[in-house]
């Protein structure tokens, strides 16, 4: 578990492109599990990450905010010559290359329609004021002739019509790949939102693309929010061939109901290798249960869901909470945070678990069996573990794993690390930082060398931005903090949900109009 690499969890047996090399990111937190770790980084270390050494080294430029993580491809041959490439999307709807070591630009492209537009904000000041591309994309090295970027684009056409579609994007030119664009469209089964005639439909100008895409076992992964909880729709998650960008299987989580969307403040669903795994937010929650324990209506609004991937979408397993139907009517629910796939874990008696955790608005860690997730009981929350009263500020973010310990950053809260020991997590953090974070808290991501030289990455919301970089084995020795260097390494206002990413000794952070690169001083 961990490490970085290909978005792929087996060969998906695409032509021509380059092996991932060790060094690539190419899905958003590094890995299918969401670890957040980036464990090949032998130039960043406790030791040189300090203001006098370390601070920001380049600003790439582009035409829009950057909402979506960075993603990294080490030595790939463009125009003739090797680079290695930092690719960059915009909610202006462009997806840009650049040279990770130069920072000069190699290419940029529009993934809008001829005649198109961005998409106004819908009326909703959670993305705003155009959506473009606000999901992280993943990158296939191994599809078509270079490799391709996968992304999700939303347009306005001269007529206001409102479009998603489904791009590839040629790591090498940009050239769209692959045979896309694939216009994004759905029906389900059911008497729900958007329905007619015992049918779901997915209108494309109720929702957005925030959460990062995910690509398992040759299929793309979608899920798709709504604008500020606002008009009708529910939560849908999409799959497609990563080869044809044809859909494989659509399916609706509130289909006789309504809302539940996907979002996990930009994170993307986690995966095992084989199941997905996700937190909706608010919705409708079938609190009458079959007797195999799952909602007589097939609503699961405002839970922690497992999804079976083969041979099409479909709800596997699930835990909600015993108040879950109170806390989507309070707007409490955990679709505002990410879900982590944690690695094999032996617990007291020697059993190896399979668990996954994450924590939403109610302020609580939900650890779950991934094998048996606990599902609904009126009365008690019957999972693997709870920690409660730790995360006051309710958690718009995700977590992060590095050596056996996961980093939480909430709300108006320090950045905690719990250790874990035989299976279960720690019921108070072993540290904190000193520094607190303001709304909407921080996704913590983590550079090493295998298991030394660990340090904890965090971005400061807010009207000046911040990188912070602390010891990962003590979160109270704040390595680095961009602020305390003034003008020299500020990179304006600060741009929400921003994940850092780490790749080759430098570190990436996104910002209202380009990514900050950050790195040692010459």
């Amino acid at each position: 578990m961990g490490g970085t690499g290909s978005g792929e969890t087996t060969a998906p047996g695409g032509s021509g492109g380059t092996a991932p090399a060790s060094t690539d990111v190419l899905i958003y937190h590094n890995d299918l599990a969401r670890t957040g770790q980036y464990l090949t980084e032998t130039t960043l270390t406790p030791a040189n990450v300090n203001a006098s050494s370390f601070g920001k080294v380049a600003f790439l430029p582009v035409d829009g905010k950057v909402d979506a993580q960075p993603l990294y491809v080490g030595n790939l041959t463009i125009g003739g010559t090797a680079h290695n490439v930092v690719y960059v999307v915009s909610e202006h709807g462009s997806v840009y290359a650049f040279d990770a070591d130069t920072a000069a630009p190699l290419w940029q492209r529009s993934l809008l329609g001829a005649g198109e537009t961005t998409s106004d904000d819908r009326h909703c000041g959670q993305i705003t004021p155009e959506i473009g591309i606000t999901a992280t994309p993943v990158i296939d090295r191994t599809r078509g002739a270079n490799g391709v970027l996968y992304a999700v684009a939303m347009s306005k056409d001269s007529g206001g019509g409102i479009h998603q579609r489904l791009h590839a994007a040629d790591l090498s030119t940009g050239a769209e790949a692959l045979g896309g664009p694939t216009e994004i469209a759905a029906t389900y089964p059911g008497s729900g939102a958007n329905s007619s005639n015992g049918v779901t439909v997915f209108d494309p100008q109720q929702y957005a693309e925030r959460q990062a895409l995910a690509l398992v076992n040759g299929n793309l992964y979608l899920g798709w929010t709504s604008h500020c909880d606002q008009g009708i729709y529910g939560g849908w998650v999409m799959a497609y061939n990563a080869q044809t960008l044809a859909q494989t299987s659509a399916l609706n989580l509130t289909p006789n109901g309504s809302e539940g969307s996907v979002w996990m403040s930009g994170a993307g669903m986690a995966s095992d290798g084989t199941a997905l795994y996700l937190l909706d937010a608010n919705g409708t929650f079938d609190a009458t249960l079959n007797a195999q324990g799952f909602p007589v209506n097939g609503d699961y609004g405002n839970a922690f869901l497992k999804l079976s991937t083969s041979p099409k979408l479909a709800l596997a397993d699930y835990f909600a909470t015993f108040d879950t139907v109170d806390q989507s009517a309070q707007d409490a629910d955990l679709g505002s945070g990410g879900a982590l796939v944690l690695p094999d874990l032996s617990d007291a008696s020697g059993t190896i678990r399979h668990l996954a955790l994450g924590a939403g608005k109610d302020s609580k860690i939900y650890m779950v069996n991934r094998d048996a997730m606990g599902k609904f009981n009126a009365s008690a929350n019957l999972i693997w573990q709870e920690v409660d009263g730790q995360l006051p500020g309710g958690v718009f973010s995700m977590p992060a794993y590095y050596n056996n310990v996961v980093y939480f950053g909430a709300v108006g809260d320090t950045l905690k690390a719990f250790p874990i020991s035989a299976a279960r997590l720690a019921t108070t953090p072993a540290s904190h930082s000193s520094v607190t974070f303001p709304y909407t808290g921080a996704t913590p991501s983590v550079s090493a060398n295998g298991t030394t030289n660990g340090i904890v990455w965090a971005a400061e919301n807010g009207a000046v931005g911040g990188l912070h970089a602390f010891d990962a084995s003590d979160l109270g020795r704040e390595l680095y903090n961009s602020k305390q260097s003034g003008a020299r390494d500020a990179f304006g206002a600060g741009n929400k949900f921003i994940t850092p990413m780490i790749a080759h000794g430098r570190v990436y952070v996104g910002a209202t109009n380009g990514v900050a690169v950050f790195g040692l001083l010459k």
